[in-house]
Order: structure tokens, then sequence, then C-alpha cells
């Protein structure tokens, strides 16, 4: 299987490197055979490196792309709002020639950008399924900000408001501080995180520019929050066929249903669980998170 790296120019300002299965000016699957995998928090598009050749050896044409800021993607200063990470990724299809519904899989952050591209444009979504990601807006994210006993596990989403000073004060620390996430809601700890994943993701967030960026992200979530709140009211829920998808470990499972529900049409919400693992599906249990991807997408 080929997998080949290129860089999008977007606009003067921004690029976006991607992993994709197929090089270009070549025969390629349809769009109904075209997967769009968005990452999370503290990764690159590197953590679906398990999943890809397994979803290509069915005949999916895999696009992984890091998101604005991390990676080989140019970090900007500003505007980390999901809406526009979405906007960032409608573009990058546009280069790719790909006008026509696709599936996306987003996991943690890109959860959440999967949700604003499948809610804001869904005639671009064939179908979605995202999870792992408390979504700004909803009641779960509201009480991963409120609640004490949750503040501790989620501190990051206070620490990260203030990007400058918290990139500042992790510089030269990638490391230790990519092991805490990377460690801490795994659960097979055996397979997952390896001392060399945690060096490569290390050295990826200490490029310059790309840990304050990543911190932006989550400085965004309240406006992300009031969008989101506002989008549901004003134009309804999402009717795109979606799948929640979390861990069979993971402390956000249980709360995953009814927090999909609150932005998601009923009928078309599936929930979907990878056994035996924690929050890094793709990485943990590689196997286990295409098998029920792959249930799902054979149904869309």
């Amino acid at each position: 299987m080929a997998l080949n790296h290129h860089i999008a120019t977007i606009t003067p300002t921004l690029q976006i490197s991607y992993l994709d299965t197929h090089p270009p000016n070549t025969n390629v699957p349809s769009a109904a055979r075209t997967l769009l995998l968005l990452h999370g928090f503290p990764q690159t598009s590197h953590q679906f490196r398990h999943v890809i050749p397994l979803l290509a050896a069915q005949g999916y044409r895999c696009i992984a792309p890091d998101l604005r800021g991390t990676g080989s993607s140019t970090a900007p200063t500003n505007d980390f709002l999901k809406t526009t990470l979405a906007q960032d990724l409608l573009a990058l299809l546009d280069h790719l020639h790909l006008p026509s519904p696709i599936h996306i899989i987003g996991h943690d952050i890109g959860g959440m950008v999967a949700y604003a591209l499948a809610s804001r444009h869904p005639h671009r979504v064939r179908s979605v399924i995202w999870g792992e990601c408390p979504l700004p807006g909803t009641e779960t994210y509201r009480l991963d900000r409120t609640v004490p006993s949750r503040t501790t596990q989620q501190f990051h989403f206070v620490f990260h408001t203030v990007p400058d000073l918290a990139a500042m004060l992790v510089q030269g620390k990638e490391k230790g501080y990519v092991e805490h996430f990377l460690r801490k809601i795994s659960f097979r700890r055996d397979v997952f995180p390896a001392e060399e994943d945690i060096s490569f993701y290390a050295d990826e967030y200490a490029k310059e520019g790309v840990m304050r960026a990543a911190m932006g992200w989550y400085a965004a979530f309240e406006t992300d929050a009031e969008e989101n709140l506002e989008w549901v009211r004003r134009e309804g829920k999402c009717a795109v066929p979606t799948m929640v998808l979390s861990g069979e470990r993971s402390w956000q499972r249980e709360e995953a249903e009814g927090m999909v529900r609150e932005v998601t049409e009923d009928g078309v919400v599936e929930v979907g669980v990878v056994e035996g693992v924690g929050h890094y599906l793709a990485e943990e249990g590689p196997e286990e998170f295409v098998e029920v991807v792959l249930e799902f997408l054979g149904r869309h």
C-alpha cells in the first residue's frame, strides 16, 4: 500500500499537510469509499498509522490531514474555532477534487471538527463517526468545565485557554507533557503508548508554534460552544448518519450516546464501542477499531 505525504496550499498563509493512500493522477476509489481521518491531541495524522493499511485493504481511500498548527501544517497564531478547521478541510477536499460526499472519522479534537463539518456542510458528508470528546455546547462539556471531580481530569481545558503562557510553561518539557496525556487515559499500556510513540509526538509538538496552536484549539472551546448551541437552535440537529464511537474502557463512554443525541437527530444515531481499549482507539486496538468502523460504513 502506498501512503503518500503531501502539502496542500489552502491560502497564501495556510498549508495543510496530509497523508493519502493514493498518489495523484491515478484511478482512485469513489467518494463513497473515501475516508477523511481527523486526529486529536496530543497527536497528528500519525495516530492512524495502524488502521490506514487495514482500511485501504478493504478498498477505502484514506486521507489523514494534520489539523492546522500540527505536523507539517501551518501554525497560524489565531482562529482555532472548529468551524474554521472544518473550512480548512473543505478547502482540502476541493484541492483533491472531491466535491461528492465522503465519510469522516474524527477522534478527540478531530471529533469536534468532524461534527462541525457534518452539521454545517451535510452535502459534503456521507456519514460521520466521532467520539472521545466532550463536544462544546453539550451537557457533558459543561460538566467537564464545572464539576470539581471532573475538572482535575480535564485541567487542560482551563490551562490551555491562555495559549501563550501555557505554551511557554511547557516549552522544553514537551515529552513529559505529552506522556501525561498518552498514559493516563489509555488502557492497553502494554501496547500503547510505547516509548517511541511518546518520543514521536513529543518531537512533533516541540516544533515551533505547534504546542501553542494546539492549545488554541482549547482556547476556542467556549466560542465553539456558543456556535454549536446557536446552530442547533437556529438550524436544528445534524441529520447526517452518525456513529458515536467510544473505547470500552474509556471514562467518556457512559455519556457518549446522550451527548451525541443533543446535537444529532435520533433517527440517524448509532453507538459504537471498540472493545478492550481506553481513549486512543485507533492506536490501542487498531483491528477492533477497523471492525466497528467497517460494519458502520457497510450500511452507508
